[in-house]
């Protein structure tokens, strides 16, 4: 492919190229369809799906799992509305993502075209920059741009809007605008040919003299070094540390393995959260699972990496006032959020963790011996209460047991996609994730219906990866039909769905406090029927005795290729009896 592109797609599509982009995620529309089209020339996989906000999770969980921008793609208008969702979504969980967006034509914004509205009010704030592009010539510059900006500093999501009339090659361009100028006489007509025309050149000036793509290398910002003394010092004197890791301390995900290297060296106990989830495997000794308030509030030192002090953690009141707070993060905003800390280490918080071990020597784990055995009784009687919990026998199935099953049945290089409310949130105390990189939930923002997509992104991403989804049922019913894209795409993903007939999280609580459990009534849908409706394979389990088989089926079916739902009849839990967040 020769560096003078025969249209603003191919531009955008040679910079792409050049930016290593090997899937582009879409709903198809007719603003962005040479963007689509020369993509899929350069050798880019284009996988189309069924609602733009798919097409953005799945961006967001390339992103994730890849360590560079995913790119998503959508036609204007309300293909662009039905992104912002997902885009917010983004933006919360630090995802760098590219959103490439149609728009009408140039000359005729604002003038009631088709699909026309004014997208930079809703779309700006929800990314790092709205990129609007006026000249061909800008267009390969400007996905140069929106790569370094996704990934530098605070990761998040950029949006690049493209006029459909720079997309498409000149001569057609030329043709549509001079066909717009009518051939009239009159005055008004010859001012509006001379408008049109120079309106036509500018948009075009310089377009054959655009320079190649550029790819830029991106700083990953660090701590200073003063503050990683500091923060060793002050774990050095502690005698009760305690670690918090999060998602954006693997924001370089080929880090990961080095990441969960220089947790071990460090010795000291650490609860996982997010995408760190997984970071030290299913059985670590100085990994904690379970009373993690109770551990923050005894703690003298507690570090906090990729971490904000938001309502998972209590605004900051899970942590004592007088331990040492250390912040490890790339936003000072996020590192003094609702608690300022003794030591803000403002960088990259995996970068930070492998400074900071390089400041230790090997532990022979005797010093915290402790302080790590008081934690570990606890979260040994919590399994204990979970294995009891399992136990417990119903008229349908327990959905502790099923997850225990799950447990049991997964692959060693399960990933793992967590869609739901309480189901799910369950979920995350009783499955172990195998590895780094193999827990995708949506964030801070608590989305529901992001597990079609960011399926798709984790199995086009890591393809040698077997992926699950674990749908609650209210969940289930967003991205339901992307069962189609699996199929269409051969996308082997299994989802279980944990069906109680309700959307129980608010249920539980509503019931409580109002009496009413209006708005929070489902069924049991026939969720397996839908899927083989589109031609995945369908399983229903009614019976705890049904739930081994029907996994080991699944994942037979996977094996051979077929995308699988399992919809699984649950019985009511009180596993998580007051769990309403604020």
């Amino acid at each position: 492919m020769t560096t003078a592109a025969r249209h603003g797609g191919d531009r955008i599509a040679e910079a792409l190229q050049a930016h290593g982009v090997p899937c582009i995620y879409t709903l198809c529309g007719g603003h962005i369809s040479p963007i689509l089209s020369a993509a899929k020339a350069r050798g880019m996989r284009i996988v189309d799906v069924r609602d733009e906000a798919t097409a953005v999770f799945a961006a967001d969980a390339a992103a994730r799992l890849s360590g560079r921008p995913g790119v998503a793609a959508v036609t204007a208008g309300p293909g662009i509305t039905n992104t912002i969702t997902a885009l917010k979504n983004a933006q919360l969980a630090q995802s760098p993502v590219v959103l490439l967006g149609g728009a009408a034509p140039t000359a005729l914004q604002g003038r009631g075209a088709l699909q026309d509205i004014a997208q930079r009010p809703l779309v700006e704030p929800h990314v790092k920059r709205f990129f609007k592009v006026r000249r061909v010539r800008d267009l390969g510059p400007a996905v140069g741009a929106a790569f370094v900006l996704a990934h530098s500093g605070v990761p998040g999501p950029v949006f690049i809007e493209c006029p459909v009339d720079l997309l498409y090659d000149e001569a057609s361009i030329r043709q549509w605008y001079a066909d717009a100028g009518g051939k009239g006489t009159a005055l008004a007509d010859r001012a509006l040919r001379w408008y049109l025309n120079r309106h036509v050149r500018r948009m075009f000036d310089g377009s054959q003299d655009a320079a190649p793509a550029a790819v830029h290398n991106v700083a990953v910002p660090r701590a200073a070094e003063t503050r990683v003394r500091a923060a060793w010092a002050a774990l050095s004197k502690a005698e009760r540390p305690l670690a918090v890791i999060g998602s954006q301390a693997v924001v370089q995900s080929q880090q990961a393995e080095a990441l969960a290297d220089a947790v071990a060296r460090l010795g000291i106990p650490v609860y996982l959260s997010g995408m760190a989830r997984g970071l030290l495997g299913p059985a670590h000794p100085l990994q904690l699972r379970h009373q993690r308030r109770t551990a923050l509030r005894e703690s003298d030192c507690v570090l906090l990496a990729g971490v904000p002090c938001d309502f998972r953690l209590d605004y900051g009141k899970h942590v004592r006032r007088s331990a040492t707070l250390i912040a490890a993060n790339r936003s000072a905003r996020d590192a003094r959020l609702n608690r300022r800390p003794d030591i803000a280490a403002i960088g990259d918080a995996g970068a930070f963790m492998q400074a900071l071990a390089q400041q230790a020597a090997p532990q022979d784990g005797s010093r915290h011996a402790g302080w790590l055995a008081t934690l570990r009784a606890r979260d040994d009687e919590r399994e204990a209460e979970i294995d009891a919990q399992a136990a417990v026998a119903g008229e349908f199935v327990n959905p502790v047991a099923l997850l225990r099953a799950l447990e049991r049945e997964a692959g060693e290089d399960a990933l793992l996609v967590a869609d739901g409310g309480d189901f799910v949130a369950t979920a995350s105390y009783v499955l172990h994730p195998r590895g780094p990189l193999t827990w995708l939930d949506p964030g801070a923002f608590g989305t529901l219906g992001v597990g079609a997509g960011f399926a798709l992104g984790a199995a086009t991403t890591r393809p040698d990866r077997e992926v699950w989804i674990v749908f609650g049922d209210g969940a289930c019913g967003f991205g339901l039909a992307e069962f189609d894209t699996f199929v269409r795409h051969g996308i082997p993903v299994i989802a279980v769905v944990g069906n109680d007939a309700g959307w129980t999280q608010i249920a539980r609580e509503q019931v409580k406090m109002l009496h009413d459990d209006v708005a929070t009534v489902l069924a049991r849908t026939a969720y397996h029927e839908v899927a083989a409706g589109f031609g995945a394979a369908g399983l229903l389990v009614k019976r705890q005795d049904e739930v081994a088989g029907a996994l080991r089926q699944a994942r037979d079916l996977a094996r051979q290729g077929r995308p699988v739902l399992v919809n699984v009849w649950l019985d009511k839990t009180e596993f998580r009896e007051g769990s309403l967040s604020m």
